[in-house]
């Protein structure tokens, strides 16, 4: 037999071939994956995020105060989105997460610049993703030199002040001191569960099906919702455990505050946990063999990580990137998490994205059953 054969590499070569033919789906992610990795990354990544959504409380309407409204309307950085008539409107916008921003314009704010008396404007910004807000509020910088430039031209006091009729005092909200790990901490808890419940669940049930165990449970009398409920059950104890871990190496080591919210976060990790293994059991109703299982898996949890608003700002991404990442039920995840942890919401301030998420447990659930039906068949 000759060292190498050159007719025999050819048919081997032919054989991986047909067999990458036969295997469309695996061919097809080969494709797909480097397609979608290059266009998240070219497009729907930003880390400058601009046109933040912020509301406003004017308690004067003057003209001073609606200059500096319009110069925080002309700004790339902020869209004035609400306006409201009480700190407690603006408290609550900022802690359902709703504004970014909240500016406050004083009553008296008028008659201090005019007697020069350093009045002061007030911006909350909602600091939990400190990436988000960082460039924004070193805009804020150039406002009061600004701003007022026009109204103040005619008043010879005014101009022999300071160069800057008034000042912003910006407090930052939920994480003061921005911290990162206030932020990365908790939004890793759904990365975590993403990642292990669903590859778990759809290789586990896939292996079953390679190894032809799947067929002595197909021939027993339990109906697809029974299979459903006794494969995954054991993984929702697995999914609270990894929750406790991760939520208490938090606090011992990166000690990220627990404000509360404990309703609407237990809520949503029950919901995003049964989502999840449900996802996975429906991935295994198509996968054919395990690996088609681990990338359909990675398909899913690379748009989780990069739309979610885990690793870039959810804001800073283009609208299309946002509707995107508000169909993938990590985001709403991760805005429950952080929004008990951080802000202490209530449950009535989780529910929307509650909702969500209980909409793609609903959805996933009937179709992993209709998939498992039909594979029964």
């Amino acid at each position: 037999m000759s060292f190498f054969s050159p007719s025999r590499a050819l048919a081997v070569l032919i054989k991986e071939f047909t067999q990458l033919r036969r295997d469309r789906l695996t061919y097809a992610m080969i494709l797909v994956l480097p397609v979608v990795q290059l266009l998240l990354f070219g497009y729907a990544i930003n880390d400058l995020p601009r046109h933040l959504p912020t509301a406003v409380l004017v308690q004067e309407d003057t003209v001073f105060a609606r200059s500096v409204l319009a110069a925080v309307r002309n700004s790339a950085f902020f869209d004035v989105t609400e306006v409201v008539r009480s700190p407690a409107d603006l408290d609550t916008l900022l802690r359902k997460g709703r504004v970014q921003f909240a500016v406050t314009i004083p009553g008296d704010f008028t008659r201090r610049v005019i007697r020069g008396d350093d009045p002061q404007i007030l911006v909350e910004a909602d600091a939990s993703d400190p990436t988000a807000t960082s460039s924004a509020v070193a805009a804020l910088a150039g406002l009061p030199a600004q701003a007022l430039q026009r109204d103040l031209a005619g008043l010879p006091a005014a101009r022999a002040t300071v160069s800057q009729p008034f000042q912003i005092v910006v407090h930052n909200r939920y994480n003061p001191d921005a911290i990162s790990a206030y932020n990365v901490v908790p939004g890793l808890l759904g990365v975590i569960l993403s990642m292990t419940l669903v590859m778990m669940t759809a290789l586990g049930v896939t292996r079953e099906r390679e190894r032809g165990t799947m067929e002595f449970l197909l021939s027993t009398p339990v109906e697809p919702l029974e299979v459903m409920v006794g494969k995954l059950a054991p993984y929702v104890i697995v999914g609270l455990i990894q929750t406790a871990i991760v939520l208490l190496l938090a606090k011992a080591l990166f000690q990220v505050p627990m404000q509360g919210g404990w309703p609407g976060l237990a809520a949503g990790v029950l919901l995003f946990i049964v989502g999840s293994l449900a996802l996975g059991f429906l991935i295994s109703t198509v996968a054919r063999t395990q690996l088609q299982a681990m990338q359909m898996a990675v398909f899913y949890i690379m748009p989780s990580i990069l739309l979610s608003g885990f690793v870039f700002p959810f804001r800073g991404m283009p609208l299309w990137a946002q509707w995107l990442g508000t169909a993938i039920p990590v985001t709403h995840f991760l805005r429950i998490v952080r929004g008990a942890l951080l802000k202490g919401q209530s449950l009535a301030d989780a529910l929307p994205s509650l909702g969500a998420l209980g909409a793609f447990v609903c959805v996933v659930t009937a179709l992993a059953i209709a998939r498992y039906q039909r594979t029964l068949d």
